[in-house]
């Protein structure tokens, strides 16, 4: 079931008078909407039993949950302290999300920084397999992880790099950010048929599981000859891209997909926008 909600709590929320994470949860059911992504952004700084608290609350009000593990994540990096602080990263994050109650775990790939692209590709494919003997040992298989598309020219995470990574193993399922992609490629969706191809290509390298269940974030984002500046709001009508020809192509294509808005303070009334939309579809 196709599943619509903010990513992190918005300034409607506050304006509201709620300050909890708890308190989303109820706010989200009356509004209509289906999911909530929690964001680990500077670090995983939630314990496994309030956790637990978290999403018992969630699961009160059928909201689900997803986690996006810390930003500063980089697999790429050849400094073997930094890929061991890695394989921490990732494993707190799933600890954490299985308390919460939740399958999916999106996070950032990584930066060639002085390495050439293919060079730190492999170098990423290689710390990738070490982390997932991690993970699999730790007895995590049956959640997610999705590595995300990113925004800047100079990060790994361009929609080929996303699909070889997603082959690797059954686990690892595609976050597809449809404003991280636009970004880069300075402006390159331009409506329905970009998006149909890029739901293609995922399709024809990752095959209809992965595809139909898909991780999506979406947001309008500025941005400049090396991609990504700034999350917007649905108000702007300058960068784009436009979020109904992505859910006429989602629809058309029979997709499930979990989608997070990740637009800039406006996350949780964009999602219900995105959501009304969708159900306005015949």
């Amino acid at each position: 079931m196709i599943k619509f909600g903010p990513s992190g709590t918005c300034s409607q929320f506050a304006a509201n008078g709620f300050t909890a994470t708890v308190q989303a949860a109820p706010w989200l059911k009356s509004l209509g909407l289906d999911c909530f992504e929690y964001s680990f952004g500077r670090g995983v700084r939630v314990g496994a039993e309030t956790a637990e608290k978290i999403g018992a609350v969630f699961a009160e009000n059928g909201i689900e949950m997803s986690a996006h593990a810390p930003y500063f994540i980089n697999l790429a990096t050849v400094d073997e302290q930094k890929a061991a602080n890695n394989h921490e990263y990732i494993l707190s994050s799933l600890k954490v999300l299985r308390a919460f109650g939740g399958k999916r775990c999106v996070f950032h790939p990584g930066s060639p920084l002085q390495l050439p692209r293919r060079e730190a590709m492999d170098v990423l494919l290689r710390r990738l397999d070490a982390l997932m003997e991690d993970v699999l040992s730790a007895g995590y298989g049956d959640l997610w992880l999705c590595p995300e598309t990113m925004g800047k020219k100079a990060q790994l995470g361009d929609l080929a790099e996303i699909v070889e990574i997603c082959k690797r193993y059954d686990m690892l399922i595609p976050c597809i950010d449809f404003g991280h992609l636009n970004a880069r490629d300075t402006g390159a969706i331009k409506g329905y048929d970009d998006y149909r191809r890029i739901i293609d290509t995922v399709a024809d390298g990752l095959g209809d599981f992965k595809t139909v269940n898909m991780h999506i974030h979406f947001s309008k984002i500025q941005y400049t000859e090396k991609g990504e500046l700034r999350h917007l709001t649905f108000e702007d009508t300058v960068f784009g891209p436009d979020f109904e020809p992505l859910l006429r192509a989602i629809k058309d294509c029979g997709l499930q997909p979990y989608i997070a808005c990740e637009s800039a303070g406006t996350q949780t009334m964009d999602a219900l926008a995105m959501k009304k939309y969708y159900l306005s579809l015949e």
